[in-house]
Protein backbone atom coordinates (compact mmCIF):
# COMPACT_ATOMS: atom_id res chain seq x y z
CA UNK A 1 0.00 0.00 0.00
CA UNK A 2 1.22 3.49 -0.78
CA UNK A 3 1.93 5.52 2.29
CA UNK A 4 -0.08 8.72 2.20
CA UNK A 5 2.36 11.46 2.78
CA UNK A 6 2.19 15.03 1.73
CA UNK A 7 2.17 14.59 -2.04
CA UNK A 8 1.50 18.27 -2.49
CA UNK A 9 0.19 18.98 -5.96
CA UNK A 10 -0.19 15.25 -6.69
CA UNK A 11 -3.97 15.27 -6.63
CA UNK A 12 -5.27 14.64 -10.11
CA UNK A 13 -8.36 16.13 -11.65
CA UNK A 14 -10.79 13.64 -13.16
CA UNK A 15 -9.74 14.30 -16.75
CA UNK A 16 -6.05 14.21 -15.82
CA UNK A 17 -6.54 10.84 -14.15
CA UNK A 18 -8.49 9.41 -17.09
CA UNK A 19 -5.89 10.60 -19.59
CA UNK A 20 -3.03 9.24 -17.48
CA UNK A 21 -4.85 5.90 -17.27
CA UNK A 22 -5.32 5.93 -21.04
CA UNK A 23 -1.62 6.64 -21.59
CA UNK A 24 -0.77 3.69 -19.34
CA UNK A 25 -3.22 1.37 -21.13
CA UNK A 26 -1.96 2.40 -24.57
CA UNK A 27 1.69 2.22 -23.50
CA UNK A 28 3.78 2.71 -26.69
CA UNK A 29 0.78 3.79 -28.77
CA UNK A 30 -0.48 6.76 -26.75
CA UNK A 31 -1.05 9.92 -28.75
CA UNK A 32 -3.96 12.32 -29.04
CA UNK A 33 -6.21 10.31 -31.36
CA UNK A 34 -5.68 6.96 -29.63
CA UNK A 35 -6.32 8.54 -26.23
CA UNK A 36 -9.62 10.02 -27.49
CA UNK A 37 -10.59 6.60 -28.91
CA UNK A 38 -9.57 4.77 -25.71
CA UNK A 39 -11.69 7.03 -23.54
CA UNK A 40 -14.66 6.73 -25.86
CA UNK A 41 -14.35 2.94 -25.94
CA UNK A 42 -13.87 2.42 -22.20
CA UNK A 43 -16.14 5.06 -20.68
CA UNK A 44 -18.25 6.27 -23.63
CA UNK A 45 -17.01 9.78 -23.10
CA UNK A 46 -16.32 12.06 -26.03
CA UNK A 47 -13.37 14.34 -25.33
CA UNK A 48 -12.12 16.85 -27.87
CA UNK A 49 -8.62 16.37 -29.21
CA UNK A 50 -7.82 19.92 -28.07
CA UNK A 51 -8.80 19.12 -24.49
CA UNK A 52 -6.65 15.99 -24.57
CA UNK A 53 -3.59 17.88 -25.78
CA UNK A 54 -4.13 20.66 -23.24
CA UNK A 55 -4.17 18.10 -20.42
CA UNK A 56 -1.19 16.22 -21.89
CA UNK A 57 0.84 19.45 -21.89
CA UNK A 58 -0.10 20.05 -18.25
CA UNK A 59 0.78 16.46 -17.30
CA UNK A 60 4.12 16.79 -19.08
CA UNK A 61 4.84 20.02 -17.18
CA UNK A 62 4.08 18.18 -13.91
CA UNK A 63 6.46 15.38 -14.96
CA UNK A 64 3.74 12.71 -15.10
CA UNK A 65 4.21 11.94 -18.81
CA UNK A 66 7.05 12.37 -21.24
CA UNK A 67 6.77 12.63 -25.00
CA UNK A 68 8.81 11.81 -28.05
CA UNK A 69 8.31 12.02 -31.79
CA UNK A 70 7.32 8.83 -33.56
CA UNK A 71 8.43 7.96 -37.07
CA UNK A 72 6.98 9.93 -39.97
CA UNK A 73 4.45 7.98 -42.01
CA UNK A 74 3.16 8.41 -45.51
CA UNK A 75 -0.38 7.96 -44.21
CA UNK A 76 0.10 11.12 -42.11
CA UNK A 77 1.60 13.04 -45.02
CA UNK A 78 5.11 12.69 -43.64
CA UNK A 79 4.15 14.13 -40.26
CA UNK A 80 5.30 12.54 -37.02
CA UNK A 81 3.08 11.53 -34.11
CA UNK A 82 3.86 12.91 -30.68
CA UNK A 83 3.76 9.83 -28.47
CA UNK A 84 3.38 9.89 -24.70
CA UNK A 85 4.50 7.55 -21.93
CA UNK A 86 3.86 7.46 -18.24
CA UNK A 87 6.82 8.47 -16.05
CA UNK A 88 7.62 7.10 -12.60
CA UNK A 89 6.00 10.22 -11.13
CA UNK A 90 2.90 9.61 -13.26
CA UNK A 91 2.65 6.04 -12.02
CA UNK A 92 3.05 7.27 -8.43
CA UNK A 93 0.29 9.87 -8.93
CA UNK A 94 -2.06 7.21 -10.35
CA UNK A 95 -1.33 4.79 -7.52
CA UNK A 96 -1.84 7.62 -5.02
CA UNK A 97 -5.26 8.39 -6.56
CA UNK A 98 -6.17 4.69 -6.57
CA UNK A 99 -5.18 4.34 -2.92
CA UNK A 100 -7.24 7.37 -1.86
CA UNK A 101 -10.31 6.05 -3.69
CA UNK A 102 -9.85 2.59 -2.17
CA UNK A 103 -9.60 4.05 1.34
CA UNK A 104 -12.94 5.78 0.83
CA UNK A 105 -14.64 2.75 -0.76
CA UNK A 106 -13.50 0.45 2.02
CA UNK A 107 -14.82 2.86 4.66
CA UNK A 108 -18.38 3.01 3.28
CA UNK A 109 -20.78 0.89 5.32
CA UNK A 110 -23.05 -1.38 3.26
CA UNK A 111 -26.10 0.35 4.73
CA UNK A 112 -25.01 3.63 3.14
CA UNK A 113 -26.13 2.40 -0.28
CA UNK A 114 -29.91 2.70 -0.83
CA UNK A 115 -30.02 -0.57 -2.79
CA UNK A 116 -28.82 -2.42 0.33
CA UNK A 117 -31.34 -0.84 2.72
CA UNK A 118 -34.37 -2.67 4.05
Amino acid sequence: MIQIKSMKGAYLGELEELILLSVAVLYDHAYGVTIVEEMDQRISRKISIGAVYTVLMRLEEKGYVCSHEGAATQRRGGRRKKLYRLTNSGEEALRFAQDIRQRFWSAIPQAAFPSHSL
